[in-house]
């Protein structure tokens, strides 16, 4: 237990040495989780080959539709062994990754990486519309925890290494390394560090580096579009408004679907998923274009112009099917077809503004582009993240100014309405009921966290001594305009301090949560 706590001490002494060692560990971070997202979207571009190849094969034949149907029900019961032999496994991964950050969980890496490697190329597979990235975050987070182990981090270490492994693992499958840095800070950790800054640009650079040379350097989306005039930006208004409420919208259906197959307790999960997987092969033989993540939907809307009955029959099957395939709770995310859907949802209104108002045809991919980011941002929340994804996606830099506007909209209705961000509630869910951690002697180890006081905060002038900050926290250090203050009880805090705060690992969670409260009230 000592030599745990000198190391933490050591490592608050050691700034000459610290910039190199969070480049060392974010390269190290950036390579472990770029290699296994890289795999994990080879694995699943091969699992929709496949499924392609066997829908073309039973094309005609009834024989061999009823054969492929069994065979989805076998893959169903698969999936939910493996969903039982790993619960953490389950859905995106991504509420699982924010909650062993925070102190709620101690995931089990690599069988979590088993797990949701086999569990959600099975069900990419069987055409569920899941998505890769979502998995992705939680498969890097969960890379980078394995190096931490196997390296012997310590606690302040690990919990830094999982989060940049996060933001890596959306880089690699995004090939978007500055917006998997942004979401490491709007998603993941949820507070300013410079070290993890430091750490997480380096991890999703080297992500995103492994990802091209496998994938090469070409963007995911390749949208050349005009850019809309002034004088029309009157339309991206109304078209934020209605992204807002489509977003707050899809959190509300998104989570009553989930409650309604958690209800059915009587049925069996297993029972469960193969019903699941057996309709996700119905739909194929109907609609293929809307299983798996939405390739196909993106190539129609790249390569064709399909006319507005057929976008709207595509955007309500979409939604319909992922609603269905995510509250199932089978390993996958929801990251790419919410893109999709966004983009339909762009599509449609690029069509009525060419048809109604007058909008010249060269901006239809325009309208595209921005459905994709302000659909994000009111059902994340987190509009940066989408603003700057977006135009990573598709490799147009002109088109950061109606992004902008558009996402800001679009996350400020979503925020009226008041529905809470998609992610916020499945850690919600996820972590309701969860025990605190329960840590032996052994493992008693402090975590450092950094924390910024906002401008109006309640600890503006406050002195350390007045906040009850509760008797397993400790301020350790301040630093004041790139100045460093040593703390003590008398000492008056100031809005845009960088203070960093230890904080014992056997009550994180609840401690980590109440000095949140304390500085941003």
């Amino acid at each position: 237990m000592q030599s745990k706590e000198k190391s933490t001490l050591r490592k608050i002494a050691s700034k000459r040495t610290e910039s190199i060692y969070l480049i060392a560990r974010g390269i190290e971070v950036g390579i472990a989780s770029g290699l296994i997202c890289v795999a994990y979207r080879y694995v699943l571009q091969i699992a929709e080959s496949g499924l392609n190849s066997v829908l073309g094969y039973i094309k005609g034949s009834s024989v061999k539709t009823a054969v492929w149907l069994a065979v989805l029900a076998v893959l169903g019961v698969l999936v939910s062994l493996i969903v039982k032999w790993e619960p953490d496994a389950a859905g995106s991964g991504i509420p699982q990754t924010s909650g062993e950050i925070r102190g709620y969980f101690s995931l089990n890496w690599w069988k979590v990486i088993i797990a949701k490697f086999t569990g959600g190329a099975t069900s990419v597979f069987a055409g569920l519309s899941l998505g890769r990235e979502g998995p992705s975050v939680q498969l890097g987070g969960m890379a980078a925890k394995g190096c931490a182990v196997l390296t012997k981090a310590d606690k302040t270490s690990q919990t830094r290494m999982i989060a940049c492994g996060a933001g890596a693992g959306m880089s690699a499958a995004f090939n978007a390394p500055i917006a998997g840095a942004m979401f490491i800070f709007e998603e993941i950790h949820h507070s300013l560090d410079k070290s993890l800054l430091c750490m997480g640009i380096v991890a999703t650079i080297v992500a995103d580096f492994v990802s091209k040379i496998f994938f090469g350097l070409n963007p995911i989306f390749r949208y050349e579009a005009e850019l809309l005039a002034l004088k029309h930006y009157w339309i991206l208004i109304i078209m934020g408004v209605l992204l807002g409420v489509c977003g707050a919208a899809y959190n509300v259906i998104m989570v009553k679907a989930q409650l309604l197959f958690k209800k059915a307790e009587k049925i069996p999960n297993p029972v469960k998923l193969a019903f699941v997987f057996v309709i996700s092969g119905v739909v194929g033989l109907f609609m293929p274009q809307v299983l798996c993540g939405g390739h196909r939907m993106a190539e129609l809307l790249i390569n064709d112009r399909p006319e507005l009955k057929m976008l709207l029959i595509l955007l309500f099957a979409k939604f319909i099917f992922g609603v269905f395939s995510f509250a199932s709770g089978a390993p996958g995310g929801t990251l790419y077809p919410l893109c999709i859907l966004g983009a339909y949802i762009g599509a449609v209104c690029g069509e009525f503004s060419i048809g109604a108002f007058g909008i010249d045809e060269s901006l239809r991919q325009e309208f595209i582009i921005l459905g994709m980011a302000g659909l994000f941002a009111s059902i994340v929340r987190a509009p940066l993240t989408g603003i700057i994804l977006v135009f990573e996606l598709t490799g147009d830099m002109q088109t950061l100014l109606p992004l902008a506007v558009v996402s800001l909209i679009s996350y400020a209705v979503a925020n009226i309405i008041g529905t809470a961000p998609f992610y916020a509630i499945l850690f919600e869910k996820t972590v309701d009921g969860a025990d605190e951690l329960k840590l032996n002697s052994k493992a008693a180890e402090k975590v450092l966290e950094t924390f910024v006081i906002p401008i109006g905060s309640q600890l503006d002038g406050k002195k350390i001594s007045d906040i009850d900050w509760g008797k397993h926290c400790l301020i350790v250090s301040i630093e004041r305009n790139d100045v460093p203050v040593t703390p003590k009880g008398d000492t008056e805090l100031k809005a845009g301090d960088i203070i960093v705060m230890m904080i014992s690992q056997r009550h994180f969670s609840q401690d980590l949560n109440r000095v949140y409260e304390i500085i941003n009230s």
